[in-house]
């Protein structure tokens, strides 16, 4: 099959966002596919990804990494199947992870791929969720910087999301005392069936005496995934020599660059951790790439031995991601938010 003989359905960004995302920052357009070059793949994107990195990818200050430059297809990773490949190492017909975006086809470098799908006998959409980006992201940040021990306690924020429910269950694994944090009590009561020692609410009245009450000795690891008051009512909770691994911080996203109403905390917080040795260390999966090979392995047979449970929130057609996002942006997703394109 020719690329040429092909067009993609895509979404591109149109314009930056000015605070909360909207419609208008997106462009839904067909565009034809360049022909195949040498080491080039034509893949059909099956599943798209979609992940609250990608709201500081639609701003142009610096990051970790590069912006969606205007007029570009949004980022985004894909399941995706190879429809044709000059590119020795794919051929037709495999299954990958790739980097396709927010579109139904894409020409991409074979190079790039970052992953092949090989035969675990789990749904392909795992592959974007607890069998992929965030599951590693759980696993890493836990095992590198988290580092619990049997009988500390971990709080882990978005308890419900795939990243936070990972921690939760790969730290009971490990034998930590753990309370999740959601949103909502449906969340909440999902936390609960994870295995979670506490399972709290931080939209509930007295959030912060609940968890205070949760953690009576202190917390020794907080797996960081949202920010804002999760984290004011964690922070007088951390012991001496307390690790906090910071995935993300989604409270604040929509609200990046503003200068946000309130005294300057900073100095505290920096005394705070000196005073009490503390380990706080953002982290980007890609850090710890040596270990997904383990990862992979690992994973794959907790999920066919039911040692780790996982919950996905999938939405039909490339014309549903927009909303999608702008929910997964409020909480709204319950479980790892991922669109069919098939």
């Amino acid at each position: 099959m020719s690329p040429s003989s092909l067009t993609t359905d895509r979404i591109v960004l149109a314009s930056r966002p000015q605070g909360a995302p909207t419609a208008a920052n997106f462009r839904r357009e067909q565009a034809a596919l360049p022909d195949l070059q040498p080491g080039q793949v034509l893949l059909r994107n099956r599943y798209l990804s979609l992940d609250p990195y990608m709201r500081g990818r639609m701003e142009e200050g610096p990051s970790y990494a590069a912006p969606v430059a205007l007029d570009a297809v949004m980022e985004g990773r894909t399941v995706s199947e190879v429809l044709a490949s000059r590119h020795d190492g794919l051929e037709q017909g495999a299954l990958v992870v790739a980097s396709g975006g927010w579109q139904t086809h894409a020409v991409v470098d074979g190079a790039g791929i970052s992953r092949r799908l090989q035969a675990h006998g789990l749904p392909l959409s795992t592959a974007l969720g607890v069998h992929g980006m965030p599951g590693f992201t759980a696993y890493a940040g836990l095992q590198e910087i988290g580092r619990v021990q049997p009988g500390e306690t971990l709080v882990v924020a978005a308890a419900s999301g795939p990243v936070g429910a990972t921690v939760l269950q790969l730290a009971k694994q490990q034998g930590a005392r753990v309370v999740g944090i959601a949103g909502g009590p449906d969340k909440r009561a999902y936390v609960e069936t994870l295995g979670a020692d506490v399972a709290l609410d931080h939209r509930a009245d007295g959030f912060a005496e609940q968890l205070r009450a949760a953690a009576p000795g202190g917390i020794d690891v907080y797996f960081e995934n949202v920010g804002g008051k999760v984290f004011d009512a964690v922070l007088p909770l951390l012991n001496d020599f307390a690790r906090v691994p910071v995935c993300g911080t989604i409270a604040t996203y929509n609200a990046r660059g503003a200068v946000l109403p309130g005294p300057d905390r900073l100095p505290d917080f920096f005394s705070q951790v000196l005073r009490q040795r503390l380990t706080v260390r953002g982290f980007i999966q890609t850090d710890f790439a040596a270990l997904f090979p383990s990862f992979e392995a690992e994973m794959a047979q907790w999920l066919r031995d039911g040692r780790i449970q996982y919950r996905e929130d999938i939405v039909d057609g490339l014309e549903a991601a927009p909303e999608a996002f702008f929910g997964l942006l409020q909480g709204r997703n319950f479980g790892k938010l991922v669109v069919k394109l098939d």
